[in-house]
């Protein structure tokens, strides 16, 4: 029989793995954000000394060859930050989902239907 006791277990053990999850995301956007950030600001600084190199360029090939050098830096270091980004990102869904899953795992027995004898 489900008692007034274990529906108040089962109550605070949820909420426990809802803040679990909810402390596990947090971090993982905190994480994501700060990664964000540095990205940005490399990103920033890296145009502005291609910029600067664009401007002292004495000839028209010594620019494209400072444009191309760039673009070809700059589509790398994309891809790196997006594949970065989307290990960050799976972690964080992981991590956030852990608690929820040993709790649907623990629970799974409970609910399954009860075969008469």
């Amino acid at each position: 029989m489900f008692s007034l006791d274990d529906a108040s277990k089962y109550g605070k053990d949820a909420m426990d793995n809802m803040l679990k999850s909810y402390s596990a995301l947090a971090q993982g956007m905190q994480t994501m954000t700060t990664e964000a950030a540095d990205f940005s600001k490399k990103s920033y600084e890296d145009n502005a000394k291609a910029m600067e190199q664009l401007v002292a360029a004495k000839s028209f090939e010594k620019a494209f060859e400072i444009q191309s050098d760039f673009a070809k830096s700059s589509y790398e270091s994309f891809v790196a930050q997006a594949t970065k980004m989307s290990e960050i990102y799976s972690n964080a869904a992981r991590d956030a989902y852990k608690p929820l899953e040993a709790a649907a795992t623990k629970a799974a027995p409970a609910a399954a239907p009860k075969k008469a004898a």
